[in-house]
């Protein structure tokens, strides 16, 4: 069937291990896909503001599932953004205090959240993947921003992450779901709103079916987008249960495995 969507995963996906790309090949190649009617779709954990760095002159070309799909960029309009109520802010905040996390980073559509006391470096490290943030005293103060937060994104040691989800599924009770992002972070969505639910919006949108869609990932929060396109492409670096979600593995992150792999499906 004709691909007249294509959807990428960001880090270990798209982008190599120093977060780059082949920047002039892949204009060349979105020219292609441009003239084919194909719309292509990043489809990441991060923020909006973050994943749109990295195509400075597209962006508005091209659409966003950022967040994890509950925040949706369509060609640099707002189209969908989810909602966790306040009083469930709050009660997660609480859990989490159990856990102890390195990193906690609540986000919301107008900014990112962290506290006052994160160190120094570990802050310059959030800045990079959430560019618009803010430094609270304390978390709870959240309530007073007048913000619409729709997601947590949590580090813990790269370490006995499968017992940490464990963890965090029986603190949470599904009022948030835990998914691995790799090298220990672990996002925390709103249940049903992951990266298949946000293609599944832009799918209604276009009038695309799913089997006409091309999507490519390699961790856990991809898993979703994977199995909902029609044909789902893992990266070698990916996690195995990523792979096994998979109809075909490709090359690693650092081989411009996508790129090929675009290019081959642009011929056929």
């Amino acid at each position: 069937m004709t691909i007249k969507m294509i959807a990428v995963d960001m880090d270990g996906t798209f982008l190599d291990d120093q977060k780059e790309y082949n920047r002039e090949r892949f204009e060349k190649i979105f020219h292609q896909i441009k003239e084919k009617d194909i719309k292509f779709v990043v489809a990441s954990g991060n923020q909006y503001d973050q994943l749109k760095s990295f195509f400075p002159e597209l962006h508005k070309e091209m659409s966003f599932v950022s967040e994890n799909g509950a925040n949706i960029i369509v060609e640099g309009n707002d189209y969908y953004n989810a909602q966790l109520p306040i009083e469930k802010v709050m009660k997660v905040l609480t859990g989490l205090e159990a856990l102890e996390p390195t990193v906690t980073v609540v986000c919301g559509k107008k900014s990112a959240y962290v506290s006052q006391e994160m160190p120094e470096e570990v802050f310059n490290n959030v800045q990079f993947y959430y560019p618009s943030n803010k430094k609270l005293d304390r978390l709870e103060e959240i309530a007073a921003e007048e913000d619409e937060i729709f997601k947590f994104a949590l580090t813990f040691p790269n370490t006995g992450i499968e017992a940490k989800l464990a963890a965090l599924t029986d603190i949470l009770a599904g009022e948030m779901i835990p998914v691995s992002s790799g090298h220990g972070d672990i996002d925390l969505i709103i249940p049903g709103v992951h990266k298949a639910f946000g293609l599944a919006k832009l799918s209604d949108k276009w009038g695309i079916n799913p089997a006409e869609i091309a999507a490519f990932g390699d961790s856990g929060n991809d898993i979703e987008m994977l199995k909902y396109a029609g044909e789902s492409f893992a990266v070698d670096n990916a996690q195995e249960k990523v792979k096994q979600a998979s109809n075909e593995i490709i090359g690693s992150n650092n081989q411009e495995s996508v790129l090929d792999k675009i290019e081959l499906l642009l011929k056929s």
